[in-house]
């Protein structure tokens, strides 16, 4: 019996580094926002706007640093990333308008898609074996999260001791101090003879006829304003909504000292919770079918939002929603991408997930932007939960007809 393929490999190890860092800068966002609001005396739109920017720039980015990855190496791609990171930090620290912060977060933006999952899961997908490649994944995935149980927090704590622009520097320096794992970073290209023939022309071009990848591309919209309308507006929209309703001191009960605090602990809690759904979805990925389970994962996602909104605020009802919905927060990444490399191949995964991936950040957003507008336009988050609700059910169902089969590599 052949001796069974190791799953935490050097690869794998330097890759949830460096998604954990840049996931933990990333997810604190959101709790920058009254701080820098206040400072300059924007409305909650402008704010809005500049990390929207981030996430489109995100999601332009994100197939071209995996075909950089392909063409020049993964590292390189990865070094380019950190930099554009840092120096969209770094920038942003000395802003002071709203179009200098909306036009450096395309930096910022760039910067996330040459450290995240599109290159990194690209590199995870080619170093591990068929038999542990879905539980990888979902290993590299869930260390974004745990990268988002600390990040906001940290920003949380920071921003008590030093103004907002030290803040950013301080991450500028985290992101880059990143890049010294990348020696262990030395992944090998396990494709078919085919697959090394076959041009990238080519496999766009399957892709872009085959009904399926669009199916897959539409679904993943959804889970874009979902994670980034949550991540950007949920702390200000706890701090204001538990304000004034935590009569019984449960706020105290539960070790929070605040409601701003509190804030930051739903996202904290998203993301650890999501450390174990992320996970059981890689492993769940090797067993059942990717598209039921993506399904089901964005019913539950539909459900759990329509109840919390349904129900009344409470901080209790805040923590149970941070952990339910963070059990299935990003789930849907190692599905998806696994999906894609098992029906494309792997020799041009980072850029056919990236493709797909451009779904994802349109609708993130359009997720963060029309919190802000629609907040500034009727001091309520209301109608923007609910269209999350509705883009849910739509993903649901748009995975069902997917064709679940590798498609043969045709040499171009």
């Amino acid at each position: 019996m052949p001796p069974r393929a190791p799953i935490f490999t050097p690869v794998l190890i330097s890759g949830c580094i460096v998604i954990m860092i840049g996931f933990a800068i990333r997810a604190s966002f959101g709790v920058f926002q009254i701080p820098i609001a206040q400072e300059f005396g924007w409305p909650r739109a402008e704010f809005s706007l500049a990390i929207a920017i981030q996430n489109l720039a995100w999601g332009f980015g994100q197939p071209l640093f995996g075909a950089l990855a392909e063409r020049f190496g993964d590292r390189r791609a990865i070094v380019l990333g950190a930099l554009c990171y840092a120096a969209g930090l770094v920038l942003s620290a000395g802003a002071t308008t709203p179009i200098q912060h909306q036009l450096l977060e395309i930096l910022v933006g760039f910067g996330i898609a040459g450290t995240g999952f599109g290159v990194i899961l690209a590199v995870v997908g080619r170093a591990a074996s068929p038999e542990t490649r879905s539980l990888s994944l979902g290993i590299a995935t869930a260390a974004g999260s745990a990268g988002q149980v600390f990040g906001a927090p940290l920003a949380e704590a920071l921003l008590t001791q030093f103004p907002w622009q030290t803040v950013f520097l301080i991450f500028a320096g985290m992101i880059l101090a990143a890049l010294a794992v990348l020696p262990m970073m030395r992944s090998p290209a396990p494709a078919t003879r085919a697959e090394l023939e076959e041009s990238m022309g080519a496999v766009l071009m399957k892709a872009a006829r085959d009904p399926s990848f669009t199916l897959i591309f539409l679904g993943f919209f959804s889970c874009g304003y979902q994670l980034a309308f949550i991540t950007a507006h949920f702390p200000a929209f706890v701090t204001e909504m538990c304000g004034a309703i935590d009569p019984s001191g449960t706020l105290a009960s539960l070790g929070v000292t605040s409601t701003s605090a509190l804030g930051a602990v739903a996202i904290s809690l998203i993301g650890l919770a999501n450390i174990v759904g992320t996970i059981t979805a890689g492993w769940l990925g090797r067993y059942y079918s990717r598209k039921y389970l993506l399904a089901a994962i964005y019913a539950g996602r539909t459900i759990a939002a329509a109840a919390f909104i349904m129900l009344p605020m409470t901080p209790t009802s805040v923590i149970v929603f941070s952990v339910v919905m963070g059990a299935l927060w990003l789930a849907t990444v190692p599905l998806t991408s696994g999906l894609v490399a098992h029906i494309y191949g792997l020799r041009y995964m980072g850029t056919l997930y990236g493709i797909v991936f451009l779904s994802h950040q349109i609708g993130s957003f359009v997720g963060v932007w029309l919190g802000g507008r629609m907040y500034d336009a009727y001091g309520s988050y209301t109608a923007v939960w609910w269209i999350g609700v509705a883009v849910g059910a739509f993903s649901a169902v748009v995975h069902l007809p997917v064709r679940e089969r590798a498609l043969s590599p045709a040499v171009a």
